[in-house]
């Protein structure tokens, strides 16, 4: 019975400690998605204001800009 007891123990151990590995694996996975996430969000924001204040000095660049990046030209 004493051996039974053990046996499960370990087994219940080495359960706990593979859920921990795996949960900070999927953790830093998560938080590298995460980041790279907010730093395509800083990119996003910080060409679209580049874009509106070439649209403010520039029309004509940022027609062409615009026309580069759509399927094609705006009227």
């Amino acid at each position: 019975m004493f051996r039974t007891a053990a046996a499960l123990a370990i087994v219940a151990l080495l359960t706990l400690v593979a859920i921990r590995i795996v949960a900070g694996v999927a953790g830093g996975i998560l938080g590298l998605a995460i980041g790279l996430a907010w730093l395509a969000l800083k990119i996003l924001i910080v060409a679209g204001i580049v874009y509106f204040v070439l649209t403010l000095v520039a029309p004509d660049t940022a027609r062409k800009v615009r026309d580069r990046f759509s399927r094609g030209p705006t009227v």
